[in-house]
């Protein structure tokens, strides 16, 4: 049998969406931006500072549910808004309406782009399955299961833990674990026995705050040393680069 590169005890993996088993970061923050700098722009007029799709995605909003990625970039430029209802229209200027705004653009670019996952990441998670662990994917994304559809991995996946999750149980987005946990307990296994894959450093936090068996960080934009800071066990750049490997 093939080896995974995680210890004996893990009997389930944990996978974020974006970064780690699709490319629809790329997207999302291609959406935060064109709906932030529009917003901005319309604020502050052509002098508006735009928003980076680098730094500013990585530190507030990236893994994050989407409204609290409102929340806290615009916490970092000193705006408030109004809150709003989770319906708002998306040209209201509210936290749901901006967040409305942005699912939106996500989506048309779902259905005009598609989306194709990595191929080291399927190589990787069937490697995971043919070795008799389960699998689940956890993403802050409401879209989570047209992504996995559109990409033909939904089979992959034992469970699905997303952001209509999140509203439906009220549970904390990440940096909190809540959204793995609750993806570990569908799967019947322990925090203890599961381990996490993730791309983002709220993720790297929520593996560590969870207590997780072991987690891996996917380097998709360089940032190996803050991952490892932030919790990694091991960090890769491709999913792939752990077969053949012993933890």
């Amino acid at each position: 049998m093939t080896e995974i590169g995680l210890p004996d005890g893990v009997r389930a993996c944990l996978f974020d969406l974006d970064g780690v088993l699709t490319p629809t970061a790329l997207v999302h923050a291609a959406a935060w931006k064109e709906m932030f700098d529009a917003f901005l722009r319309d604020r502050d007029g052509a002098a508006f500072r735009p928003f980076d799709p680098v730094d500013d995605y990585d530190a507030y909003v990236d893994g994050r549910p989407r409204a609290d990625g409102v929340r806290t970039f615009l916490a970092s430029r000193d705006i408030e808004l109004p809150e709003g209802e989770e319906d708002d229209p998306p040209e209201a200027v509210t936290v749901h309406g901006l967040g409305n705004r942005k699912n939106e653009l996500v989506l048309e670019k779902i259905r005009t782009e598609g989306v194709q996952a990595y191929p080291g990441s399927v190589r990787y998670v069937e490697a995971v399955r043919a070795a008799g662990l389960r699998t689940a994917v956890v993403s802050s994304s409401a879209n989570c299961r047209d992504v996995l559809v559109s990409a033909g991995i939904e089979h992959l996946m034992d469970v699905r833990v997303d952001g209509l999750t999140i509203r439906e149980l009220g549970l904390r987005g990440k940096p909190k674990p809540d959204t793995f946990l609750r993806a570990a307990e569908e799967l019947g296994v322990t925090a203890e026995r599961s381990a996490v894959f993730e791309d983002a450093l709220v993720g790297m936090d929520a593996g560590r705050e969870g207590r997780f068996g072991y987690v891996v960080g996917v380097d998709r934009v360089g940032q190996a040393e803050e991952l490892h800071r932030h919790g990694a066990d091991v960090v890769v750049t491709d999913l792939a680069e752990l077969l053949g490997r012993r933890a």
